[in-house]
């Protein structure tokens, strides 16, 4: 019915369709893609109709020093958060035409008021290039393939410059890097070199994480190809490190050589520019997602079930599947008490042997004398399924292009912004008949963003179950940064 490599190459071909604004400098900059895929099977025939919703790219961070208290500003442009926020786009676009009485491809009426379902034969599973950063990524070194998110350092501008956002704000590179001039209006990063380009301690004894298996079919549709992963050494002396760094409060990386640097199991936040960040890892969003599901507080209101991926595909790269389950799905096993609505679903977890042809791996056999080091892209790009502004195109948190002066305005502000995902949610609440309005949203003084994803009271009950059992040091939302209207 479908493959894991027929995935990977649907979302391939998709980012090859998309505009060039954005994208990295072919042989010098590499970035990460992550998609979410509609499929839908028709019961007369059984064919699957498999349609890329949702696409990101983006490897950055900000840092918490350059959060909006406005909502305005995207905090996290992994490529994973990018291709979820644009999915959330998609979802609400899909529920407007419902309440509106259109015909809509992805929902009908569920048997509760106001409430909506996904329509017979529509699922969705997530695509995503690399191995997601964090716990996920902590898996035996088999190549010199360095990490998904590598940490970078923040480099001084020049004294009075007015470098725009499109030229990374208050990062630029090196002088001496030469150009051809193509892409003058990327953004313009210095990054680190990466520390685990090669192991450091090939004497280790100890045995890390197995390598990817295929013994537990029962698991995986059987229509799906999981790529083979070549046998591995009795031991191992290294693993891949992340740059995702443990979150305060609980286990600490021990900093062993090889096997023993990492602790596993623990969750991360991100790298940013020379400061902490409170973004958690996107191995731990993409746990959080495999119990709340994807669709988030806001939407939770008209939906009687959570969404779930049925699937986690990966492209090739270095990849453990016990690693991968590990991560995404065993660490929030034993949840239990969950709301109505909410369950523990684990996606089948797939490799596909298909690579991203902008991968660092990739960029570092097309790089060239001259081109100067190899780096991330510093945009992230996001595009999905919807009617208005399908493509939108970030850098350090704002839309990729503007001057400072449009900083604090509507012009500066990406469409996956929290302000401007819920200005699309309250839309959604106009264009709903109030006596078809779901009863979480019926008789409250609702105001603030913070207001809606409270009044969302099955969410919030799953959220605090999956904070009590899984992961009680998930750091909670500043209320001050939720405040805005």
């Amino acid at each position: 019915m479908w493959t894991a490599d027929e995935i990977a190459k649907l979302c391939y071909e998709r980012f090859h369709e998309l505009p060039r604004r954005g994208k990295p400098e072919p042989g010098r900059e590499w970035t990460l893609l992550a998609a979410v895929v509609k499929l839908t099977q028709h019961v007369n025939t059984g064919k699957v109709e498999k349609e890329v919703v949702s696409l990101g790219t983006g490897t950055k961070c900000i840092g918490h020093t350059a959060m909006s208290s406005n909502g305005d500003v995207l905090n996290d442009s992994h490529a994973e958060v990018i291709a979820r926020r644009g999915c959330i786009r998609y979802l609400t676009q899909e529920l407007n035409r419902a309440v509106c009485g259109q015909h809509s491809l992805v929902f009908c009426q569920a048997d509760q008021q106001g409430k909506w379902r996904l329509q017979p034969g529509v699922s969705f599973l997530f695509f995503t290039s690399h191995t997601p950063c964090g716990d996920a990524s902590i898996i035996p070194m088999t190549n010199s393939q360095s990490q998904p998110c590598p940490p970078v350092r923040p480099v001084k501008p020049p004294e009075g410059t007015d470098e725009g956002i499109d030229r990374g704000g208050n990062l630029k590179r090196k002088a001496k890097e030469p150009s051809d001039g193509r892409n003058i209006k990327l953004p313009r990063l210095e990054e680190q070199e990466t520390e685990e380009k090669k192991p450091k301690n090939r004497g280790d004894t100890k045995q890390p994480e197995s390598s990817t298996s295929n013994t537990d079919e029962s698991e995986d549709p059987p229509q799906s190809d999981v790529a083979e992963t070549p046998a591995e050494s009795p031991q191992v002396p290294d693993v891949h490190r992340t740059g995702a760094k443990c979150v305060p409060g609980g286990p600490a990386d021990l900093l062993h050589p090889g096997a023993g640097y990492h602790s596993a199991g623990a969750l991360r936040v991100k790298p940013g520019r020379g400061e902490p960040t409170l973004s958690l890892s996107c191995s731990d969003k993409l746990a959080r997602w495999g119990v709340l599901g994807f669709q988030g507080a806001l939407l939770s209101h008209y939906l009687r079930d959570a969404l779930y991926f049925g699937a986690v595909v990966v492209g090739k790269c270095p990849y453990s599947r016990e690693v991968m389950r590990r991560a995404v799905v065993t660490r929030c096993s034993h949840v239990s008490d969950l709301p109505a609505g909410f369950l523990l679903c684990p996606p089948a977890l797939l490799q596909s042997g298909l690579e991203f042809p902008c991968s660092q791996a990739q960029t570092e056999l097309q790089h060239q004398a001259g081109q100067g080091r190899i780096s991330p892209c510093g945009a992230a790009i996001s595009w999905c399924n919807v009617t208005e502004q399908p493509l939108d195109v970030t850098a350090n948190g704002y839309k990729h292009g503007v001057t400072k002066k449009a900083l604090g305005t509507a012009k500066a502000r990406s469409l996956l912004c929290k302000v401007e995902l819920f200005h699309s949610f309250l839309s959604l609440v106009s264009a709903t008949d109030p006596s078809l309005l779901p009863n979480s949203l019926r008789g409250k003084e609702l105001h603030s963003y913070w207001d809606y994803k409270q009044a969302s009271q099955s969410y919030q009950q799953a959220w605090q179950q999956l904070r009590d059992q899984a992961f009680p040091l998930w750091p909670r939302s500043d209320r001050g940064l939720l405040l805005f209207h």
